[in-house]
Protein backbone atom coordinates (compact mmCIF):
# COMPACT_ATOMS: atom_id res chain seq x y z
CA UNK A 1 0.00 0.00 0.00
CA UNK A 2 1.10 3.55 -0.59
CA UNK A 3 2.20 5.76 2.34
CA UNK A 4 -0.83 6.95 4.26
CA UNK A 5 0.51 10.27 5.50
CA UNK A 6 -2.48 11.94 3.82
CA UNK A 7 -6.25 11.51 4.10
CA UNK A 8 -7.43 8.10 2.91
CA UNK A 9 -11.03 9.04 2.29
CA UNK A 10 -12.73 11.00 -0.46
CA UNK A 11 -14.70 12.76 2.29
CA UNK A 12 -18.24 13.99 1.77
CA UNK A 13 -19.72 13.20 -1.62
CA UNK A 14 -22.92 13.95 -3.48
CA UNK A 15 -25.00 11.76 -5.75
CA UNK A 16 -25.77 13.40 -9.09
CA UNK A 17 -28.41 12.56 -11.67
CA UNK A 18 -28.19 12.49 -15.45
CA UNK A 19 -31.39 12.25 -17.47
CA UNK A 20 -31.50 11.44 -21.18
CA UNK A 21 -33.85 10.02 -23.83
CA UNK A 22 -36.38 12.75 -23.14
CA UNK A 23 -37.05 13.40 -26.83
CA UNK A 24 -35.98 10.13 -28.46
CA UNK A 25 -36.68 6.89 -26.51
CA UNK A 26 -33.81 4.73 -25.31
CA UNK A 27 -34.05 1.47 -27.27
CA UNK A 28 -33.47 -1.71 -25.23
CA UNK A 29 -32.12 -5.03 -26.48
CA UNK A 30 -35.57 -6.58 -26.10
CA UNK A 31 -36.98 -4.11 -28.61
CA UNK A 32 -38.83 -2.17 -25.91
CA UNK A 33 -37.88 1.41 -25.08
CA UNK A 34 -37.71 3.81 -22.16
CA UNK A 35 -38.25 7.55 -22.06
CA UNK A 36 -36.91 9.36 -20.16
CA UNK A 37 -34.02 7.54 -18.43
CA UNK A 38 -32.19 8.77 -15.34
CA UNK A 39 -28.85 7.49 -14.05
CA UNK A 40 -27.67 8.21 -10.51
CA UNK A 41 -23.90 8.59 -10.36
CA UNK A 42 -21.02 9.82 -8.22
CA UNK A 43 -17.50 10.92 -9.10
CA UNK A 44 -14.32 11.02 -7.02
CA UNK A 45 -11.04 12.71 -7.85
CA UNK A 46 -10.35 15.10 -10.70
CA UNK A 47 -10.55 14.55 -14.45
CA UNK A 48 -7.21 15.55 -15.98
CA UNK A 49 -6.80 17.99 -18.84
CA UNK A 50 -6.71 15.41 -21.62
CA UNK A 51 -9.51 13.37 -19.98
CA UNK A 52 -7.38 10.23 -19.97
CA UNK A 53 -7.55 9.21 -16.28
CA UNK A 54 -11.19 8.13 -15.94
CA UNK A 55 -12.00 4.80 -14.29
CA UNK A 56 -15.53 3.40 -14.29
CA UNK A 57 -16.49 1.33 -11.24
CA UNK A 58 -19.37 -1.10 -11.79
CA UNK A 59 -21.46 -2.48 -8.96
CA UNK A 60 -22.95 -5.88 -8.13
CA UNK A 61 -26.61 -6.88 -7.80
CA UNK A 62 -27.53 -4.80 -4.75
CA UNK A 63 -24.97 -2.02 -5.20
CA UNK A 64 -25.49 1.66 -5.86
CA UNK A 65 -23.70 4.68 -7.23
CA UNK A 66 -22.43 5.39 -3.73
CA UNK A 67 -19.13 3.55 -3.91
CA UNK A 68 -16.95 5.75 -1.67
CA UNK A 69 -17.05 8.52 0.91
CA UNK A 70 -20.02 9.62 2.99
CA UNK A 71 -23.08 11.67 2.11
CA UNK A 72 -23.07 13.51 5.44
CA UNK A 73 -20.82 13.54 8.52
CA UNK A 74 -23.15 11.27 10.51
CA UNK A 75 -23.32 8.51 7.88
CA UNK A 76 -22.84 5.21 9.75
CA UNK A 77 -21.14 3.61 6.76
CA UNK A 78 -19.19 4.85 3.75
CA UNK A 79 -19.78 3.74 0.14
CA UNK A 80 -19.74 0.03 -0.66
CA UNK A 81 -16.13 -0.05 -2.04
CA UNK A 82 -14.67 2.70 0.12
CA UNK A 83 -11.80 0.41 1.12
CA UNK A 84 -10.53 0.50 -2.46
CA UNK A 85 -11.44 4.03 -3.63
CA UNK A 86 -9.69 7.09 -2.24
CA UNK A 87 -6.31 8.80 -1.83
CA UNK A 88 -3.55 6.20 -1.80
CA UNK A 89 -5.97 3.31 -2.22
CA UNK A 90 -6.23 0.87 -5.12
CA UNK A 91 -8.26 3.35 -7.18
CA UNK A 92 -6.20 6.34 -6.13
CA UNK A 93 -8.31 9.48 -6.38
CA UNK A 94 -5.18 11.63 -6.31
CA UNK A 95 -4.35 10.17 -9.73
CA UNK A 96 -7.62 8.94 -11.21
CA UNK A 97 -11.10 10.30 -11.87
CA UNK A 98 -13.39 7.56 -10.59
CA UNK A 99 -17.00 7.27 -11.76
CA UNK A 100 -19.66 5.04 -10.23
CA UNK A 101 -23.22 4.85 -11.56
CA UNK A 102 -26.31 2.94 -10.50
CA UNK A 103 -27.63 0.56 -13.16
CA UNK A 104 -31.02 0.98 -14.79
CA UNK A 105 -33.52 -1.39 -13.23
CA UNK A 106 -32.16 -0.72 -9.74
CA UNK A 107 -33.74 1.32 -6.95
CA UNK A 108 -31.03 3.79 -5.92
CA UNK A 109 -31.92 6.74 -8.10
CA UNK A 110 -31.64 5.27 -11.59
CA UNK A 111 -34.77 4.50 -13.60
CA UNK A 112 -36.29 1.21 -12.50
CA UNK A 113 -39.59 -0.48 -11.68
CA UNK A 114 -40.18 1.83 -8.70
CA UNK A 115 -39.82 4.92 -10.92
CA UNK A 116 -42.83 6.85 -12.14
CA UNK A 117 -44.13 5.80 -15.55
CA UNK A 118 -44.78 9.14 -17.33
CA UNK A 119 -47.66 7.60 -19.28
CA UNK A 120 -49.62 6.69 -16.13
CA UNK A 121 -48.20 8.87 -13.36
CA UNK A 122 -47.74 5.74 -11.23
CA UNK A 123 -44.74 3.49 -10.51
CA UNK A 124 -43.92 1.15 -13.39
CA UNK A 125 -44.02 -2.08 -11.39
CA UNK A 126 -44.04 -4.96 -13.89
CA UNK A 127 -44.85 -2.53 -16.69
CA UNK A 128 -41.15 -1.67 -16.58
CA UNK A 129 -39.47 -3.41 -19.54
CA UNK A 130 -36.98 -6.20 -18.90
CA UNK A 131 -33.43 -4.87 -19.10
CA UNK A 132 -30.13 -6.62 -19.85
CA UNK A 133 -26.49 -6.14 -18.89
CA UNK A 134 -26.08 -4.67 -22.40
CA UNK A 135 -28.81 -2.11 -21.69
CA UNK A 136 -27.13 -1.14 -18.44
CA UNK A 137 -23.82 -0.56 -20.22
CA UNK A 138 -25.44 1.32 -23.13
CA UNK A 139 -26.90 3.72 -20.56
CA UNK A 140 -23.42 4.15 -19.04
CA UNK A 141 -22.10 5.03 -22.50
CA UNK A 142 -24.61 7.89 -22.55
CA UNK A 143 -23.30 9.01 -19.16
CA UNK A 144 -19.71 9.08 -20.43
CA UNK A 145 -20.84 11.15 -23.42
CA UNK A 146 -22.50 13.56 -20.97
CA UNK A 147 -19.25 13.80 -18.96
CA UNK A 148 -17.22 14.41 -22.12
CA UNK A 149 -15.10 11.28 -21.75
CA UNK A 150 -14.30 9.49 -24.99
CA UNK A 151 -12.09 6.72 -23.59
CA UNK A 152 -11.91 5.10 -20.17
CA UNK A 153 -8.53 4.27 -18.72
CA UNK A 154 -10.19 1.28 -17.10
CA UNK A 155 -13.51 -0.35 -16.22
CA UNK A 156 -13.56 -2.48 -13.07
CA UNK A 157 -16.11 -4.39 -11.05
CA UNK A 158 -16.92 -7.59 -9.22
CA UNK A 159 -19.76 -10.09 -9.64
CA UNK A 160 -22.46 -8.44 -11.80
CA UNK A 161 -20.05 -5.51 -12.03
CA UNK A 162 -17.61 -7.87 -13.72
CA UNK A 163 -20.28 -8.82 -16.25
CA UNK A 164 -20.64 -5.15 -17.12
CA UNK A 165 -16.85 -4.92 -17.52
CA UNK A 166 -16.97 -7.80 -20.01
CA UNK A 167 -19.87 -6.16 -21.85
CA UNK A 168 -17.84 -2.96 -22.15
CA UNK A 169 -14.86 -4.90 -23.52
CA UNK A 170 -16.92 -6.93 -25.98
CA UNK A 171 -19.16 -4.20 -27.39
CA UNK A 172 -17.52 -0.85 -26.62
CA UNK A 173 -13.86 -1.81 -26.87
CA UNK A 174 -12.91 1.39 -28.71
CA UNK A 175 -13.73 3.34 -25.55
CA UNK A 176 -11.69 1.23 -23.16
CA UNK A 177 -7.95 0.81 -22.48
CA UNK A 178 -8.11 -1.76 -19.68
CA UNK A 179 -10.62 -4.06 -18.02
CA UNK A 180 -10.67 -5.64 -14.54
CA UNK A 181 -13.42 -8.27 -14.23
CA UNK A 182 -13.40 -9.69 -10.69
CA UNK A 183 -15.14 -12.80 -9.32
CA UNK A 184 -17.44 -12.97 -12.30
CA UNK A 185 -18.53 -15.02 -15.29
CA UNK A 186 -19.29 -14.67 -19.01
CA UNK A 187 -22.56 -16.56 -18.50
CA UNK A 188 -24.63 -18.04 -15.69
CA UNK A 189 -24.52 -21.80 -15.30
CA UNK A 190 -27.78 -23.72 -14.79
CA UNK A 191 -27.03 -23.82 -11.06
CA UNK A 192 -26.73 -20.03 -10.89
CA UNK A 193 -29.97 -19.57 -12.82
CA UNK A 194 -31.58 -21.98 -10.36
CA UNK A 195 -30.47 -19.91 -7.37
CA UNK A 196 -31.80 -16.77 -9.06
CA UNK A 197 -35.13 -18.44 -9.68
CA UNK A 198 -35.50 -19.61 -6.07
CA UNK A 199 -35.11 -15.99 -4.99
CA UNK A 200 -37.64 -14.79 -7.54
CA UNK A 201 -40.13 -17.50 -6.55
CA UNK A 202 -39.84 -16.41 -2.92
CA UNK A 203 -40.92 -12.91 -3.97
CA UNK A 204 -43.72 -14.18 -6.22
CA UNK A 205 -45.06 -16.29 -3.34
CA UNK A 206 -45.34 -13.30 -1.00
CA UNK A 207 -49.04 -12.29 -1.06
CA UNK A 208 -48.00 -8.66 -0.63
CA UNK A 209 -46.11 -8.72 -3.93
CA UNK A 210 -49.43 -8.38 -5.81
CA UNK A 211 -47.76 -8.98 -9.19
CA UNK A 212 -45.44 -6.06 -8.60
CA UNK A 213 -48.18 -3.53 -7.83
CA UNK A 214 -47.43 -2.77 -4.18
CA UNK A 215 -45.93 0.72 -4.12
CA UNK A 216 -49.04 2.43 -2.77
CA UNK A 217 -49.54 -0.19 -0.07
CA UNK A 218 -48.44 0.05 3.53
CA UNK A 219 -47.16 -3.53 3.51
CA UNK A 220 -44.52 -4.52 0.96
CA UNK A 221 -43.39 -8.04 -0.06
CA UNK A 222 -40.68 -7.95 2.58
CA UNK A 223 -41.00 -11.59 3.62
CA UNK A 224 -40.35 -12.82 0.08
CA UNK A 225 -37.50 -10.37 -0.52
CA UNK A 226 -35.89 -11.34 2.80
CA UNK A 227 -35.90 -15.03 1.85
CA UNK A 228 -34.48 -14.20 -1.57
CA UNK A 229 -31.66 -12.29 0.11
CA UNK A 230 -31.03 -15.12 2.57
CA UNK A 231 -30.64 -17.59 -0.29
CA UNK A 232 -28.37 -15.20 -2.18
CA UNK A 233 -26.30 -14.40 0.90
CA UNK A 234 -25.46 -18.06 1.43
CA UNK A 235 -23.88 -18.15 -2.04
CA UNK A 236 -21.70 -15.13 -1.21
CA UNK A 237 -20.01 -16.97 1.65
CA UNK A 238 -17.98 -20.19 1.76
CA UNK A 239 -18.27 -23.30 3.91
CA UNK A 240 -14.99 -22.43 5.59
CA UNK A 241 -15.96 -18.84 6.37
CA UNK A 242 -19.34 -19.98 7.73
CA UNK A 243 -17.65 -22.59 9.89
CA UNK A 244 -15.21 -19.99 11.24
CA UNK A 245 -17.89 -17.37 11.83
CA UNK A 246 -20.74 -19.52 13.17
CA UNK A 247 -19.84 -23.17 13.56
CA UNK A 248 -22.80 -24.97 15.11
CA UNK A 249 -23.11 -22.43 17.93
CA UNK A 250 -26.53 -21.64 19.33
CA UNK A 251 -27.85 -18.09 19.56
CA UNK A 252 -28.82 -16.97 23.06
CA UNK A 253 -29.22 -20.46 24.52
CA UNK A 254 -27.13 -23.36 25.74
CA UNK A 255 -29.18 -26.33 24.48
CA UNK A 256 -31.62 -27.25 21.76
CA UNK A 257 -35.17 -26.10 22.34
CA UNK A 258 -36.76 -28.83 20.23
CA UNK A 259 -39.02 -26.26 18.61
CA UNK A 260 -39.30 -24.44 15.29
CA UNK A 261 -37.58 -21.24 16.38
CA UNK A 262 -34.32 -19.60 15.41
CA UNK A 263 -31.70 -21.46 17.42
CA UNK A 264 -28.39 -21.47 15.56
CA UNK A 265 -26.23 -18.38 15.13
CA UNK A 266 -26.19 -18.86 11.37
CA UNK A 267 -30.00 -18.84 11.30
CA UNK A 268 -30.09 -15.60 13.26
CA UNK A 269 -27.48 -14.05 10.98
CA UNK A 270 -29.41 -14.89 7.82
CA UNK A 271 -32.70 -13.61 9.23
CA UNK A 272 -31.06 -10.37 10.34
CA UNK A 273 -29.46 -9.77 6.95
CA UNK A 274 -32.64 -10.66 5.10
CA UNK A 275 -34.67 -8.24 7.19
CA UNK A 276 -32.08 -5.48 6.87
CA UNK A 277 -32.05 -5.89 3.09
CA UNK A 278 -35.77 -5.16 2.84
CA UNK A 279 -35.17 -1.72 4.35
CA UNK A 280 -32.92 -0.67 1.49
CA UNK A 281 -33.89 -2.63 -1.62
CA UNK A 282 -36.93 -3.05 -3.86
CA UNK A 283 -38.38 -6.50 -4.53
CA UNK A 284 -39.18 -5.74 -8.17
CA UNK A 285 -35.62 -4.50 -8.75
CA UNK A 286 -34.38 -7.83 -7.39
CA UNK A 287 -36.49 -9.61 -10.02
CA UNK A 288 -35.28 -7.43 -12.89
CA UNK A 289 -31.59 -7.47 -12.01
CA UNK A 290 -31.38 -11.22 -11.40
CA UNK A 291 -33.13 -11.78 -14.73
CA UNK A 292 -30.59 -9.52 -16.46
CA UNK A 293 -27.77 -11.58 -14.95
CA UNK A 294 -29.36 -14.83 -16.10
CA UNK A 295 -29.75 -13.53 -19.66
CA UNK A 296 -26.09 -12.48 -19.92
CA UNK A 297 -24.22 -14.84 -22.27
CA UNK A 298 -21.46 -13.45 -24.48
CA UNK A 299 -20.69 -16.79 -26.13
CA UNK A 300 -24.29 -17.29 -27.27
CA UNK A 301 -24.37 -13.83 -28.83
CA UNK A 302 -21.12 -14.28 -30.76
CA UNK A 303 -20.91 -18.01 -31.45
CA UNK A 304 -17.90 -18.45 -29.17
CA UNK A 305 -16.60 -16.54 -26.18
CA UNK A 306 -13.33 -15.81 -27.99
CA UNK A 307 -15.26 -14.23 -30.86
CA UNK A 308 -16.86 -11.79 -28.42
CA UNK A 309 -13.45 -10.19 -27.83
CA UNK A 310 -12.13 -10.02 -31.40
CA UNK A 311 -12.21 -6.22 -31.28
CA UNK A 312 -10.63 -6.03 -27.80
CA UNK A 313 -7.04 -6.98 -28.62
CA UNK A 314 -5.75 -3.54 -27.57
CA UNK A 315 -7.33 -3.83 -24.10
CA UNK A 316 -5.24 -4.99 -21.15
CA UNK A 317 -7.18 -7.40 -18.95
CA UNK A 318 -6.65 -8.25 -15.30
CA UNK A 319 -8.94 -11.18 -14.43
CA UNK A 320 -9.26 -12.03 -10.74
CA UNK A 321 -10.96 -14.99 -9.06
CA UNK A 322 -10.93 -16.43 -5.54
CA UNK A 323 -10.28 -20.03 -4.59
CA UNK A 324 -13.27 -20.36 -2.22
CA UNK A 325 -15.82 -18.64 -4.47
CA UNK A 326 -18.43 -21.26 -5.30
CA UNK A 327 -20.93 -18.79 -6.78
CA UNK A 328 -18.51 -17.97 -9.62
CA UNK A 329 -15.83 -20.64 -9.19
CA UNK A 330 -12.35 -20.07 -10.55
CA UNK A 331 -13.05 -22.24 -13.59
CA UNK A 332 -15.40 -19.51 -14.86
CA UNK A 333 -12.49 -17.06 -14.88
CA UNK A 334 -10.17 -19.65 -16.42
CA UNK A 335 -12.62 -20.17 -19.28
CA UNK A 336 -12.68 -16.40 -19.75
CA UNK A 337 -8.88 -16.20 -19.74
CA UNK A 338 -8.66 -18.99 -22.33
CA UNK A 339 -11.09 -17.13 -24.58
CA UNK A 340 -9.24 -13.83 -24.18
CA UNK A 341 -5.95 -15.55 -24.99
CA UNK A 342 -7.48 -17.18 -28.06
CA UNK A 343 -8.69 -13.75 -29.19
CA UNK A 344 -5.13 -12.39 -28.90
CA UNK A 345 -5.79 -10.16 -25.91
CA UNK A 346 -3.22 -9.08 -23.31
CA UNK A 347 -4.46 -10.83 -20.16
CA UNK A 348 -3.14 -11.32 -16.64
CA UNK A 349 -4.93 -13.83 -14.43
CA UNK A 350 -4.79 -14.11 -10.65
CA UNK A 351 -6.57 -16.80 -8.65
CA UNK A 352 -6.31 -15.51 -5.09
CA UNK A 353 -6.23 -17.83 -2.10
CA UNK A 354 -9.04 -16.74 0.22
CA UNK A 355 -11.53 -18.28 2.64
CA UNK A 356 -14.14 -15.52 2.20
CA UNK A 357 -15.99 -17.01 -0.76
CA UNK A 358 -17.58 -14.72 -3.34
CA UNK A 359 -17.47 -11.74 -0.96
CA UNK A 360 -13.66 -11.85 -1.05
CA UNK A 361 -13.54 -9.07 -3.67
CA UNK A 362 -14.98 -6.75 -1.00
CA UNK A 363 -13.05 -8.16 1.97
CA UNK A 364 -9.50 -8.99 0.76
CA UNK A 365 -8.62 -5.30 0.96
CA UNK A 366 -4.83 -5.48 1.36
CA UNK A 367 -4.43 -8.05 -1.41
CA UNK A 368 -6.77 -6.18 -3.75
CA UNK A 369 -5.02 -2.89 -3.06
CA UNK A 370 -1.61 -4.33 -3.83
CA UNK A 371 -2.67 -6.09 -7.02
CA UNK A 372 -4.91 -3.38 -8.44
CA UNK A 373 -2.41 -0.63 -7.62
CA UNK A 374 0.37 -2.48 -9.40
CA UNK A 375 -1.78 -3.07 -12.49
CA UNK A 376 -2.99 0.54 -12.63
CA UNK A 377 0.53 1.87 -12.09
CA UNK A 378 1.76 0.01 -15.15
CA UNK A 379 -1.28 1.06 -17.13
CA UNK A 380 -0.86 4.73 -16.27
CA UNK A 381 2.87 4.62 -17.06
CA UNK A 382 2.17 3.11 -20.49
CA UNK A 383 -0.52 5.67 -21.19
CA UNK A 384 1.81 8.65 -20.75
Amino acid sequence: MRPNDHPTTVGLVQTRYFTFAEDEPFRLESGASLSPVTLAYETYGTLNRDRSNAILILHALSGSAHAAGRHHPDDPKPGWWDDCIGPGKAFDTERFFVISSNVIGSCYGSTGPASIDPTTGKPYGLRFPVVTIGDMVNAQVRLLDHLGIDTLLCAAGGSMGGMQVLEWAAHHSHRLRAAIPIATTAHHSPMLIAFSEVGRQAIYADPNWNRGDYYDRAVKPDAGLAVARMVGHITYLSERSMQQKFGRRLQGRERYGYEFQTEFEVESYLKYNGSKFTRRFDANSYLYITKAMDYFDLAARHGTLAAAFEQAQHIKFLVISFTSDWLYPSYHSKELVAALTAAGCDVTYLDIESSWGHDAFLLEVDTMTRLLSSFLDRLADETH
